[in-house]
């Protein structure tokens, strides 16, 4: 173990395997002790000064509870080649970190770079219709010039045609698993699942080893909803868990399309209510997701630096940072990233939007202006 003392992925998974450590909980440690190391060393005192921790997880930390279950996941991960994300990793997903329920660690398989700069989630019903798969398919064929990443989660029906029609259109595509990475599920699709490798990746907050019992499927679509700029509903019956990512979607304030249907067609149904009850834009076609996500011109958008000169380093490094995040950036995550404390950001913050240089967004998240 001494050898993975100075490894903060080690510590990350420590600090998330620690009993009474949830996800937000462990992003409060990790802006109060950016070295995670110290945090296994802290005295009690230190421990309790941290928003939402309670006795159960100071004790664990101070045990050091989490200490041999991160070495087992290490080693396990190293030998089914399965990488490890922690939450301050350069190399999380910057979309996902803006959700205020991401996931403090990943594990990740696939070749493609994460900070991609488009990406559509396509999710629906098991029981897809002729109809729903020519749609899924015509969806993914009239964006490939805007070449997004295709975001689903290797389920039957819809799920699977998103993700087979990106690979034979040379899209990248990434499976969400409600399970470890080295138990593909549904087994029928791993074939599928091993060509993602090679053009997008598969993703998941367990570790190797989890199988993908129904409790971890409504953990997993917020991580679909998290990795997309914006989700697009084919089919999906009343109920199920389509509906459960188009509702994640919409309280991460990222736009969800639905893709109208037959009225007597069961699997229109829940598409057909959140048009409705107006819940989700109307699906028509490709130029939707262009025009609301302004994808047209995205690349031409260059935001500069204003009034530079006035702002203290500190002020010009958060305001920079607020640029970086074209959708907002949480107060959690500038803190860790610019290494300030709570108090003294928030006042940072407030100065920015004197300024005319932020705006605050629901979700205690902040967004960089000009």
């Amino acid at each position: 173990m001494s050898s993975l003392k100075a490894d903060e992925t080690f510590y990350s998974l420590a600090l998330i395997n620690t009993p009474g450590i949830g996800h937000a909980t462990a992003k409060y440690v990790l802006s109060h002790f950016p070295d995670l190391s110290e945090v296994f060393c802290a005295s009690k005192r230190n421990l309790s000064k941290i928003p939402g921790i309670g006795e159960k997880a100071i004790s664990g930390i101070r045990k050091k509870d989490g200490l041999s279950t991160a070495e087992k996941i290490l080693s396990d991960s190293r030998k089914k080649e399965i990488d490890i994300i922690p939450f301050h990793s350069d190399n999380y997903p910057h979309k996902l970190r803006q959700i205020i329920d991401a996931p403090f660690v990943l594990y990740y398989r696939g070749n493609l770079n994460l900070g991609y700069q488009k990406s559509l989630g396509i999710v629906g019903t098991r029981d897809a219709s002729n109809y729903g798969k020519i749609i899924t398919q015509q969806i993914i064929t009239d964006m490939v010039s805007q070449n997004p990443v295709i975001i689903s989660g290797l389920a039957y029906g819809i799920d699977i045609e998103a993700h087979k029609t990106s690979l034979s259109e040379g899209l990248n595509t990434i499976a969400v698993l409600a399970g470890g990475l080295d138990r593909v599920y549904p087994s029928i699709h791993q074939k599928t699942a091993d060509k993602m490798l090679d053009q997008g990746g598969l993703i998941s907050e367990q570790p190797p080893g989890t199988k993908s019992d129904a409790h971890l499927f409504p953990a997993r679509n917020r991580i679909i909803s998290g990795l997309a700029d914006a989700l697009v509903v084919v089919e999906a019956k009343e109920k199920g868990g389509a509906l459960i990512t188009a509702a994640l979607s919409d309280s991460y304030n990222r736009p969800v399309f639905a893709v109208p249907g037959n009225l007597n067609q069961q699997t229109s149904t829940g598409c057909n209510k959140l048009i409705r009850d107006q819940k989700a834009l109307i699906y028509t076609g490709a130029k939707d997701f262009s025009y609301q996500l302004n994808w047209d011109d995205a690349n031409d958008k260059v935001v500069p630096l204003k009034n530079l000169h006035e702002l203290s380093p500190d002020e010009s490094k958060v305001y920079g940072l607020l640029l970086d995040h074209l959708t907002g950036i949480s107060i959690d995550d500038l803190a860790w990233r610019s290494k300030i404390q709570i108090n003294l950001l928030s006042s940072i913050l407030l100065s920015l939007e004197f300024k005319g240089l932020a705006k605050p967004l629901p979700g205690k998240k902040y967004l960089g202006t000009n």
